[in-house]
Parts: C-alpha cells; structure tokens; sequence
C-alpha cells in the first residue's frame, strides 16, 4: 500500500456558532513544510494546528487555509489604528508617484489584513476540542486523496520494477553466450596475430578463464534480483510513510544495472541495461510523489 504526498482536502463544520472552512492542499516534499493562512483570532492556536497536521500528514509541501465564514450576525470590531495609518502612507506614497486619486484610499484600507478584526472571537476550551475535528475532517478527506493516487503510483512503480526484472532475465539468458564470444574472439585474435602453433593452449585457458572471472556478471544479476523483490515486498507494507527506503532500494538496484553495464563488453547486454536504465529513471520519478 503506497500513500501519494499529493492530495487536497476540506472539510465546513460549524462550532460555537461560528462555521469553519478548512482547505489543505499537499504537494511533494523532502521534509514537512508548511504554510499556514488563519485568522488572526486563531493566532494562539497556530502551533497546536501546525503539531496536528505534521503529526497526522508527515512529509510533504502543504498549504493549509482556515476561514471563517460569515454568518450573518452583527459582531463588534476593533480598528487597528497604528496598522491603518503605516498602510496609509504607504499607498499615499504610491498614488503620489502614479499620479493616482487619493481619495478611495480609505475604502481600500478597511480591506486590507488585520486591519479591521472582530472582537468578540474567540475559542473556548471546548470549542477548541471541536475545532480540532473539523481540521481532522480535512486531514482525512486529504488522505483519502493520497491514497487512491498511492495506487496508481504503486502499479506503476510494480510495472518499471517487472520490466527490470524482465531484462535481468534476458541477461541471464545472454551471460552464457557473452562467455563463449569472448573466448572464440581471443582465440580468434591470436591466431590471426601470432598463428595457432605459436601460442600455449594451456596458458590460453588459464588467461581467459581470469579473464571471464574479472568480468563475471553473475553476482551483480543476483544482487539485482534481490533487489527488486525487495522493493516489491515493501510495495506490499502497510506503513503509511515509506518513500524514502524505497528511493534507497531504487539507489542499489541503479548501483548493479550500472555495473553491469561496464562489465558487459556485449552489446546486446548492453540493449537491456540501457532498456533497465530507462524503467529506472522512470521509477525515480515517480518515487518523489511517494510519501
């Protein structure tokens, strides 16, 4: 089971006569990063939000968004006097220099953040406890999201894997032959350079026996294959967060294709390492959306 580190969730739930709108999106990420919007009533809650959603989420980029949505009911507010006027000398400045018409400065002011705040919101003890849920609602709508595009990154990653395992076998079937060309080829060699009287057929033996050895694939074919059921069987895992092990796998298994590539001295070996090199780029890239 892969969970993506992609998704969107939301979730509107009323609480203490006040309706919350709670929008998260995720994106993929090294590490948890997170971008809180929030009203600024909510301000002393900012750190229990932002503990809650790394400890239910974990990597990823997230954008997390709480609104409040108006209701209707008439509330007392507070003009944040000092905010007011830094904002208007700023935009007195700018209409000055683009020869604009100051005189709906004011208009403009009011909307601007923090300027214009209501007083009377605020949380209780328990009207947090509620809150909680409604960002809980959106975390699982958001996981929801993670997990049906899990399953399309985890057929595909099974598929780039298969196809390794696919020219892995090809290889195997190629090694034996690679042994014999490379034996007829020094034979070849030097019967065409110094004559087949000239040359000890013993020592010959020997010479390309060490030969085949420093360029024996064998045990490179095996790690390969080890790997691959490896990452499979981690495919099938119920941990939640497992992107990581599986890129270091995917770092192993590049390890062996690679040096089977420079051992071959066979071209149609090197067909299939290139064929693997290409099914790995392949599940790299999609291995950075796996959580």
């Amino acid at each position: 089971m892969l969970k993506s580190m992609t998704g969107f969730g939301r979730a509107e739930q009323s609480v203490g006569g006040k309706t919350f709108l709670v929008d998260i999106k995720s994106l993929n990420g090294k590490q948890f990063e997170l971008q809180l919007k929030l009203p600024g009533f909510l301000k002393p809650f900012e750190f229990q939000i932002r503990k809650l959603i790394s400890e239910k989420l974990g990597r990823g980029s997230l954008d997390c968004t709480i609104s409040l949505k108006q209701t209707g009911n008439a509330k007392p507010v507070s003009i944040n006097t000092d905010l007011a006027k830094a904002y208007h000398k700023a935009l007195a400045e700018l209409s000055a220099e683009l020869n604009l018409d100051p005189s709906n400065i004011l208009s403009t002011l009011v909307k601007l953040p923090e300027v214009i705040t209501p007083t009377s919101d605020t949380l209780s003890d328990e009207e947090w406890v509620e809150f909680q849920k409604v960002i809980l609602l959106a975390i699982d709508d958001l996981n929801m999201h993670r997990l049906n595009e899990g399953k399309s990154l985890e057929q595909d990653l099974m598929l780039r894997i298969n196809n390794i395992l696919k020219q892995q076998e090809e290889v195997d079937r190629l090694e034996p032959l690679r042994q014999i060309k490379i034996k007829e080829g020094l034979k070849k060699m030097l019967e065409e350079n110094v004559g087949k009287e000239n040359y000890d057929q013993n020592r010959l033996e020997q010479e390309i026996i060490y030969y085949i050895e420093k360029i024996d694939i064998s045990e490179e074919q095996v790690r390969l294959k080890n790997h691959c059921d490896y990452f499979k069987s981690i495919l099938q895992e119920q941990d939640d967060s497992k992107g990581k092990k599986l890129s270091f796998i995917l770092q192993e298994i590049g390890r062996e294709i690679n040096t089977t590539g420079s051992k071959a001295y066979d071209s149609t070996i090197q067909k299939a390492v290139v064929l693997m090199k290409d099914e790995l780029e392949k599940a790299k890239e999609q291995i950075l959306n796996v959580l």
